[in-house]
């Protein structure tokens, strides 16, 4: 075990608290742990700048003390509700939409410069299925990078003076547990096994967007904090929930401009950008009433079942933005949207001039590993919070520029508990299908209805997933993967499109158990060789994916009616359309972009 460098700047009874992970909700929580007198050990697996919140070009939610004209509290929490299908956990929402102005004066405070208006104050945008302009942003179409740089900053300015320890290309291969608690983090740095003790572990390890070929997320996204938690014992939940963006650019083989994702943002359509087929057809209008500003999962949908219908499943459409610029007047996209605007020249296209190639690409996890209001799982001393975890916020389908806003709120919450030492809650925020550590629970062929949080029964809802169900056991951890005869030799790439092929943006209860058996498959194949204590990062990560896609496969097996970004084409009766008469906690009428 490494000795901590920064003991000597604390009391002796000061708590000591891990936080994993360097985005939006790990950098918070442990300049506000710091704050709060606990010694902070902050571990990233690569960069501090190599996350989810880097690339966020939304902004942040929030109805400020002095908020637009009509806004309210109360507003933005019907719209987050409305926005995730009637699968919310409302008292989860209520938290997040009341404590927003804490945490966006928290952020102030740490150095972020939010954009504001020609009189001084804060401009509020206007996206994504708000009733009102709440939306913050910093640096335009950079919030993610303005944010993530300003807290960055401040980690290492509380570095600089003793008051966090920060170790960086430290990849985290199991969680210590003593007594039944998680007592410390073994990782592995520069191919060495390093083991680290604390009184709390705090997971903001982002998401997994790297399950799939086409994504939003950045190479680190590799599902490691849910395996980390899931191997621990904890809960995970509403994994079938997986959000993807509509529009991500889609760049032809050898194209200029780098690997990395480009978002092109949903604020473009909103100020009035088109979709366009192959043959420079509009589209969307045949799909949904809202067209381009339909919510994102039936836009992504819409976009794939019109792609089928053309023969090129795997091809993409266009987005056309010279609408934008002929109706606004030369030099607004770059205004409004700088940095699309480089990165569109930097991988060839003139965005005012021409259609830029989109295709939709997994952007948001919606579930996690469950916690309750303060950030705690299932487990005593492992807490979670952002993308990782599920607190019952974003339902089935997550409402826009309140992903940033949830890292936030959660993570001071949970910094607080584990500070405080506040005692495990029985209960969870999350409301899904959690998926446990418990035996001779049913499998997925004997369906019955489960209670959500609210104590309502649905009929949409299945029997939660357990590892008597099929799924991986706590004893699995990184492997090195073997063949699988009906899909060939594992590789990342393999999996990725694997999961996009049969357990992406359409699904089927064929496809879904065709992903199953292939996945089982590559898991008993794999060779105990290299277990936790390997220092081979990529396998790691691989055998996290592995882990993440079984579970999620489970999940959207286990829950055969759509929901949300959970689309099963073998369920719905409206492919793309949304069912107006929906049932309350199944189908509840998806918020629109009417407003944008």
């Amino acid at each position: 075990m490494t000795s901590n460098p920064i003991a000597a700047a604390h009391p002796a009874d000061a708590r000591t608290l891990i936080v994993l992970g360097s985005g939006i909700a790990g950098l918070y929580a442990a300049l506000l742990g710091a704050e709060a007198g606990a010694q902070v050990t902050l571990l990233t697996k690569g960069r501090l700048e190599e996350s989810n919140t880097w690339f966020a070009q939304g902004g942040i939610s929030a109805v400020l003390e002095e908020p637009a004209p009509g806004d309210t509290v109360a507003a933005h929490i019907e719209d987050t509700l409305k926005a995730g299908a009637g699968h919310c956990d409302p008292e989860a929402v209520r938290v997040l939409c009341t404590e927003a102005r804490e945490d966006i004066a928290g952020l102030v405070r740490f150095g972020v410069r939010f954009d504001s208006d020609d009189d001084g104050d804060p401009a509020l945008g206007l996206e994504a299925a708000h009733s009102a302009p709440r939306i913050l942003h910093a640096g335009g179409d950079a919030t993610g990078a303005r944010v993530a740089a300003a807290l960055i900053g401040s980690v290492l300015e509380f570095r600089s003076a003793g008051r966090i320890r920060v170790v960086s290309r430290a990849h985290a291969t199991s969680l210590v547990q003593t007594d039944g608690r998680i007592s410390g983090v073994a990782y592995v740095q520069d191919g060495q096994p390093v083991t680290v003790q604390a009184d709390a572990v705090l997971l903001a390890t982002g998401g997994a967007g790297q399950l799939f070929a086409q994504t939003t997320n950045p190479s680190v996204a590799t599902a490691d904090g849910l395996a980390l938690a899931w191997r621990a014992g904890a809960a995970v939940s509403d994994l079938e929930f997986f959000q993807f963006h509509p529009t991500c650019l889609a760049r032809p083989a050898g194209a200029p401009g780098g690997t990395e994702p480009l978002l092109i943002s949903e604020a473009v359509r909103g100020e009035g950008a088109l979709l366009l087929d192959a043959f420079g057809q509009r589209f969307m209008p045949d799909y949904h009433p809202d067209a381009e500003l339909a919510p994102r999962d039936v836009v992504s949908r819409s976009i794939a079942l019109h792609l089928a219908a053309l023969g090129d499943p795997n091809g993409h459409v266009f987005l056309d933005a010279t609408v934008i610029e002929a109706k606004r007047g030369s030099g607004f996209l770059e205004k409004r949207f700088p940095t699309i605007s480089q990165r569109t020249r930097e991988a060839g296209f003139d965005w005012t001039r021409e259609p830029v190639p989109v295709a939709p690409a997994a952007h948001y996890w919606m579930g996690g590993v469950v916690t309750d209001l303060h950030g705690q799982t299932s487990v005593p001393g492992l807490y979670a919070a952002g993308e990782v975890a599920c607190t019952g916020v974003q339902g089935a389908n997550r409402l826009a520029s309140n992903s940033l806003l949830e890292g936030l709120v959660f993570a001071r919450r949970a910094v607080r508990a584990a500070v405080d030492a506040v005692p495990l809650r029985a209960g969870s925020a999350a409301g899904g299908l959690p998926l446990t550590h418990a035996a001779g629970t049913p499998s997925p062929a004997d369906a019955v209805p489960v209670t959500h949080a609210a104590g309502t029964p649905s009929s949409a809802d299945a029997v939660p997933v357990t590892h008597a169900a099929g799924t991986p056991s706590t004893a699995d951890s990184a492997r090195p993967p073997s063949d699988f005869a009906g899909t060939g030799p594992f590789s990342r790439g393999a999996l990725q499109r694997l999961m996009t092929a049969k357990a992406g943006v359409l699904r089927s209860g064929v496809l879904l158990a065709e992903a199953e058996a292939a996945l089982d498959a590559w898991a008993d194949g794999l060779l105990p060789a290299a277990g936790a204590a390997s220092t081979d990062v990529r396998a790691h990560e691989d055998a996290n994916l592995l882990l993440a896609a079984q579970l999620l496969v489970r999940a959207a097996r286990a829950r055969r009616q759509s929901l949300g970004a959970h689309y099963r084409s073998d369920t719905a009766a409206a492919p793309a359309v949304v069912d107006h008469s929906d049932k309350p906690h199944s189908m509840s009428p998806k918020a629109s972009l009417v407003h944008d």
